[in-house]
């Protein structure tokens, strides 16, 4: 069954890549999860489930000369073939969240922006992200408080066939919600925001371990 998600999410992405980036929700959440993270002491940032690596061009833009090490992981080869023609100087790879092929303690900023509801077997992903960070790193997440099912049917081009896997939004909708998932490996909420294009409601949080 974990293997039916990934291919459904796979094969859905794959064929939203050519127009992902016209949706200006998408690009405006990743200007604002941009603006929220605080890059001074980031030397290598790993953007989870990157599509086609918005939040690390909006990192990019931020970062000024010094442009840290910038790595996106993705099950999408057509979103991936979008954010290379973006993001030249990035390390974009094809892979599964849930093993990510990094090494222990090499990154020191891990971005998830609304892929957390999309991504099977959460505890093995969060213990990946424990994995990868340095000490002292960060984890900041963007997830769904309320989630307009109509608009984005709409931004489909009226694609109203039901989605072939499932949303769990509920599970990452509130602070309270996301600490729960994320104990486990140590990580304590440090602060968050929400942000809304008016239609949607996104939890922006950042979490820290120790």
């Amino acid at each position: 069954m974990t293997d039916d998600v990934v291919q459904a999410v796979r094969t859905r992405f794959d064929g939203r890549a050519p127009s992902y980036d016209a949706s200006a929700m998408h690009r405006e959440l990743a200007d604002a999860v941009a603006a929220f993270v605080d890059p001074s002491a980031v030397t290598a940032v790993l953007d989870v489930a990157t599509g086609t690596g918005l939040v690390l061009r909006a990192l990019r833009d931020r970062c000024g000369p010094v442009v840290p090490r910038m790595i996106g992981v993705d099950i999408s080869p057509g979103m991936l073939a979008v954010a290379r023609d973006a993001l030249p100087d990035a390390e974009l790879i094809e892979a599964d969240a849930r093993q990510l092929p990094l090494p222990d303690a090499s990154v020191d900023l891990v971005t998830c922006v609304t892929g957390l509801h999309l991504i099977p077997d959460t505890p093995m992903v969060v213990s990946e992200w424990a994995r990868v960070l340095r000490p002292g790193g960060t984890v900041v997440t963007a997830t769904f408080a309320t989630f307009d099912a109509s608009r984005h049917h709409r931004e489909l081009a009226g694609d109203t066939a039901p989605v072939p896997y499932p949303l769990r939004h509920a599970e990452f909708s509130t602070p309270q919600a996301v600490q729960a998932v994320m104990a486990a490996d140590g990580f304590r909420l440090t602060r968050h925001e929400t942000w809304t294009d008016g239609y949607d409601t996104v939890l922006i949080a950042e979490l820290t371990r120790g």
